[in-house]
């Protein structure tokens, strides 16, 4: 199976075919055949997104079982397209025979109560199976190379597919061009590390250590997205992701005028409607439609988007959102000062409240590409808010006026909080940084693992190396918008499991503000302490270990579980309990023993670290 060429293929069909595998009143309205779409995908492509599609909505499955299936509605298919286009199966909406293939199956976890419902309640229970919870999963695991090697040589286009299906089964949301292109890299990668003809790379483990990154970061990337607009939609609903979208698009747009914008918010965020419930072909099919409006509109749109709209249809998607911004107008104020001093503008706030806040929030976006869209949609709120005090009877007058004195308190207030973590980052470098935010965080969020402190905050750690050496143009976008996706997975994490009430009310408030909360948050009052345990704290010979980054990561463990066992520390307590550990550490490291060493220092280091904080 050429993957290379089922990547490009299916995704290059006409606007026409894309749209011929949808939801079943689509289907039924466009008369499209599973003989018609087979012959306009080709038998290896329509095979590719077979076996997507079951992975995807039968993750419980086997790969066997999957391929299987794929191969009897590829079967079909061909039927269709060779003789039988008239036979009552040929004439079947595609995902009633996607759904119909999948009930014949016997023993597939969870599907027999699927299976006993009608149309389309059968397709949103089949939905309902999808589960986010489990999070980003790498598809590759750490292979031995000469025996990976030795298998792709041996089995290398039932590899491909294989690797395929463990991504869609691991990432039911994922969009099929995302997996389409982790698998055309996964092949390059085989290809360039188990070589072709002339045999395999003198450095495997070395390759695939280089490559492999190369084929997981942008899936996981992709996957972190999708996951953290699909928490938005549910948490916060369609008119929060609309307005997210509205700023974003009118910062990469700002020559479109304010309807081709508004047409392309509504055509995005029925897209992530469709994706977000796991329609797999609707999903696809969506994404396809606005690319080629994109594309087919590139002179009302943006100068900076031809190079994007001249590649394959699969690379053109991810092109297009790292693309730089496009040039404002020339003629474009710098100011929106009509929002507030137009004689109308309580009536048009209160004939068209949405429209008029839309177009606001367009004009102040268009304006200002160096803000964050979560800052952006604050200043939406604040506009909003003002003419709810303002356009009210008896408001006095100059009300509306004192909204631009409060617009540059809250934008200096933003870019103070990011200049100011930016100089701690580039005064204290990667390792201090973080165990400032470990201190910040685990008094927040003390009901976290240690684990999860230190994911969350190496995340926001490499946010800092990111964006801190940026130009004040680029720095307060970089940093909020990245540090949101951070914190959409505290606010996933606390949905799953819930974290204290503070994080609840940051988390479910407001999406534009989520930030600003968790900032505020301090010492959480609910939490009880660890109690002194005499396994609590324990010293090890591993402290000796001359690996940085093992040192490092066992210090952090010992310092989340010091403030988890006296949140309200000080920094002078803490530096002395440090100052006592190191000199410690130093000590028995030295030493012939330093097992023997900890194990009569540790209890010392406790009795006096407790006096210490007892002060």
């Amino acid at each position: 199976m050429n993957w290379r060429t089922i990547i490009y293929v299916v995704l290059l069909v006409s606007l026409t075919g894309a749209k011929a595998l949808p939801r079943t009143s689509r289907d039924v309205a466009g008369k499209t055949s599973i003989g018609q779409r087979f012959s306009q995908l080709h038998e290896n492509n329509f095979k590719a997104i077979a076996l997507i599609m079951f992975a995807q909505y039968v993750p419980g499955g086997t790969y066997g079982t999957a391929a299987g299936m794929a191969e009897r509605v590829t079967a079909l298919g061909r039927s269709c397209v060779a003789a039988a286009r008239d036979s009552p199966d040929c004439l079947k909406p595609l995902d009633r025979i996607f759904f119909d293939t999948i009930c014949q199956e016997k023993n597939l976890p969870k599907i027999a109560d699927c299976c006993a419902k009608e149309d389309p309640e059968r397709n949103d229970c089949f939905l309902s199976l999808k589960n986010f919870s489990q999070g980003f999963i790498s598809p590759l695991e750490r292979p031995d190379a000469e025996a990976a090697c030795r298998n792709y040589s041996q089995h290398q286009q039932p590899l491909t597919a294989y690797f395929t299906y463990e991504v869609s089964r691991k990432h039911p949301f994922l969009p099929a061009p995302t997996i389409l292109s982790v698998a055309l890299r996964y092949e390059e990668m085989m290809k360039r590390c188990c070589g072709g003809v002339e045999g395999p790379s003198q450095h495997l483990e070395e390759c695939f250590q280089t490559q492999a990154p190369k084929v997981v970061k942008p899936v996981r990337e992709d996957a972190l997205r999708q996951e953290h607009t699909c928490g938005i939609l549910k948490k916060f609903g369609e008119r929060t992701l609309k307005a997210l979208k509205l700023t974003q698009i009118s910062q990469k747009f700002p020559k479109a005028d304010f309807v081709t914008v508004h047409k392309l918010v509504l055509d995005v965020a029925d897209m992530h409607k469709d994706c977000c419930r796991g329609d797999t072909l609707d999903c696809m099919r969506d994404r396809e439609d606005i690319l080629q409006y994109i594309c087919s509109n590139q002179h009302i749109l943006s100068s900076k988007i031809q190079q994007c709209c001249e590649q394959p249809l699969l690379q053109r998607s991810e092109c297009i959102i790292h693309v730089e911004n496009d040039d404002k107008p020339a003629d474009l104020s710098p100011h929106v000062r009509e929002f507030i001093e137009d004689k109308g503008i309580c009536e048009r706030f209160a004939q068209e409240k949405d429209t008029h806040l839309a177009r606001f929030l367009y004009e102040y976006s268009r304006r200002h590409p160096e803000f964050s869209a979560q800052m952006l949609l604050r200043i939406g709120k604040g506009y909003e808010d003002l003419l709810q005090e303002c356009c009210k009877p008896g408001a006095p007058s100059g009300c509306l006026s004192r909204g631009e004195e409060e617009l540059r308190k809250h934008i200096y207030e933003t870019e103070s909080v990011m200049r100011t973590s930016c100089d701690i980052y580039n005064e204290k470098g990667d390792y201090y940084f973080q165990n400032e935010l470990l201190m910040s965080f685990t008094k927040k969020m003390p009901q976290l693992t240690s684990a999860e402190l230190i994911k969350f905050t190496k995340e926001m750690t490499a946010i800092g190396s990111r964006c801190c050496q940026l130009g004040q143009d680029k720095l307060l976008r970089c940093a909020e918008e990245n540090l949101d996706l951070v914190l959409g997975e505290i606010c996933r994490r606390h949905l799953a499991d819930p974290i204290n009430p503070g994080v609840c009310r940051c988390c479910s408030s407001s999406y534009a503000f989520r930030r600003p909360c968790i900032g505020k948050l301090e010492v959480d009052e609910s939490y009880v302490p660890l109690a002194l345990t005499p396994g609590l704290f324990a010293f090890h010979g591993d402290l000796c270990t001359t690996e940085e980054e093992k040192l490092q990561h066992r210090k952090q463990e010992m310092l989340i579980t010091l403030l988890k066992y006296k949140p309200q520390i000080s920094p002078e307590q803490l530096g002395s309990v440090t100052a006592a550990f190191s000199a410690m550490r130093e000590q028995c490291c030295g030493e012939a023993n330093p097992e023997a060493c900890f194990l009569k220092e540790g209890p010392e280091l406790i009795k006096r670290s407790e006096k210490m904080l007892s002060a």
